[in-house]
């Protein structure tokens, strides 16, 4: 993912707003790492441009990129007292440097708007997976800070299925944790307006558990598990994906209302929101994991439908989590972990590992307009971490986080243009058919170089490419020349769903044989299956 990048100039005059400075960042002995650097202004969403400075500690210099990658030593040094304008929607990404030492990284997503009013707020989340207070009480404090950086009085927030993890196991009274955990959250943040509006998932035990765990207000079925909602004039329809395509009523309560609230020239160009757990067959991530044709079918005769889908965990970076042909369908990502599609390895701390899994946390911020919608992806959590910690599966990494609040790429921008609905869904812009087709490319010299690893063996080094979205993976294939053998041929997934991105990749070579010659190949490939052009490294083992 490559962000537009900003324009960057001095103002004269000082920030009136109070440093946010890490607690690190005092001064320390020259031998120890220089504290990661802290900003004038908070990452969050703001209607006017942002002049940033950053602090750091006496005789550190500050490097900052703006385009989600990892600063360096060759990166833009900040200059105190000329700050930076940020105009547009960017995530900024700060290290500091004294000598040879270097901080942490720490990234700051930031979104500018205008002056104009949404309709309606809502923050879209899913897969929750709350099973106790230990190890959840600290990450929600952090996921509701971000929330209130972005949106200080949501209208609603939407906590779209799996609100914990029963596996027909009799969990169901853990519904009460999130209440508690939410409510005590709500109240923390002064956001006693906004409703919270819950669907059923397939990791929720059943519907009384849920009625029985929660305030009325928010799951306020009549009985099937659906139901519809009124946020500030908004119309949301609730459905329960667990039972929809062999639900009869529910299917004929859907198609009744979508009909009465999309009749008349006005109405057809208002969007209706619909969240479901479950995604809706051949939509988001091009059909990955999904379900209910029935859903899809009976939402395909109304295009002002946007259905809001979690259950895959599947992450939001990637742009084929919006689709569209006679509706619009949005993946929700996952507040506990995200997944990639499968088929890929991850290159982590013990190697190669056939790895889909990573202990990233994202949600999306929609603000509803009167003529278009808009949906912002923002990463709760997304430092970079092995889902595995001593052999042991986990998901429960804890604040503080780096990345807090860093967008996990571009808005997506839904407007319903047209008279009819045909014209309508002809207009839309995230078809498969209008797919991207733009090739990463390598922009460093040296794209490939031979590494040793510390434990010893060697590595292939990949300096990421660049794409105009995001670099998904890389196709890479190492052969022997003295035997004709190949010894690695793998995708390598890029890391694109932490904050920052990694700015290279080291990618063991299995059993490489010392005084034998190899040669490398490497292909970046992005999302939408588009590649750059090869690029090649001879080494000796």
């Amino acid at each position: 993912m490559r962000l537009t990048p900003l324009v960057i100039a001095s103002a004269a005059l000082a920030l009136a707003a109070p440093a946010v400075v890490p607690a690190a960042a005092q001064a320390r002995p020259h031998s120890a790492p220089p504290a990661a650097p802290g900003v004038s202004v908070p990452g969050g969403r703001y209607d006017h441009t942002v002049a940033l400075t950053f602090r750091a500690g006496r005789g550190d210099t500050v490097r900052y990129t703006l385009d989600g990658t990892t600063p360096t030593r060759a990166s833009r040094a900040y200059s105190p007292g000329r700050p930076l304008r940020i105009t547009e929607d960017t995530n900024v990404t700060a290290v500091a440097f004294r000598g040879g030492r270097a901080s942490v990284a720490v990234a700051y997503g930031y979104l500018i708007r205008t002056k104009e009013k949404p309709l309606a707020r809502l923050v879209v989340m899913s897969d929750v997976h709350v099973g106790d207070h230990e190890h959840n009480d600290k990450k929600y404090e952090s996921f509701f800070d971000t929330i209130g950086s972005v949106f200080p009085h949501p209208d609603a927030i939407l906590s779209n299925g799996d609100m914990i993890n029963d596996n027909g196991d009799g969990k169901g009274p853990d519904h009460r944790i999130v209440s508690d955990i939410f409510q005590a959250n709500l109240k923390r943040k002064g956001m006693t307006g906004t409703q919270v509006l819950l669907s059923n998932g397939n990791h929720d035990d059943s519907l009384a558990m849920i009625r029985a765990g929660y305030p009325k207000a928010w799951f306020p079925d009549s009985g099937g598990g659906y139901y519809e909602s009124d946020v500030k004039g908004v119309h949301l329809l609730t459905v329960n994906t667990e039972t929809y395509d062999g639900d009869a009523a529910q299917r004929t309560w859907l198609k009744n209302r979508l009909a009465a609230l999309t009749t008349g020239p006005a109405a057809s160009r208002k969007p209706v929101l619909v969240q479901g757990h479950r995604p809706t067959a051949g939509t988001t991530m091009d059909g990955q994991q999904a379900s209910n044709p029935g859903l899809a079918a009976d939402l395909s005769a109304f295009p002002q439908a946007i259905l809001f889908s979690g259950h895959s965990h599947l992450n939001v970076n990637d742009d084929r989590s919006v689709h569209q042909r006679d509706f619009t369908s949005v993946n929700d990502g996952s507040m506990s972990y995200v997944e990639v599609d499968h088929g890929y390895q991850m290159v982590t701390d013990n190697g190669l590992a056939d790895r889909f899994e990573a202990p990233t946390a994202q949600a999306l911020f929609v603000e509803v307009y009167k003529d278009r919608t808009e949906i912002d992806r923002i990463n709760m959590a997304a430092d970079k971490h092995d889902i595995y910690t001593g052999g042991q599966w986990s998901a429960s990494w804890q604040p503080p986080y780096a990345s807090a609040g860093t967008l996990a790429g571009p808005g997506w921008t839904v407007r319903l243009k047209g008279s009819t609905n045909q014209q309508i869904k002809d207009n839309f812009r995230y078809t498969a058919a209008r797919r991207n087709t733009v090739a990463p490319q390598f922009t460093t010299r040296r794209p490939l170089t031979q590494v040793r690893l510390t434990g010893g063996g060697t590595a292939l080094r990949v300096a990421q490419a660049v794409d105009d979205q995001l670099v998904h993976h890389y196709r890479v294939d190492v052969t022997d020349t003295v035997t004709g053998a190949k010894v690695l041929s793998s995708k390598v997934l890029s890391d694109y769903y932490f904050m920052p991105r990694p700015n290279a990749l080291d990618i063991p070579v299995p059993d490489a044989v010392a005084g034998h010659r190899y040669r490398a190949e490497a292909v970046a490939v992005d999302a939408c299956g588009n590649a750059s052009r090869p690029v090649s490294l001879t080494f000796t083992g």
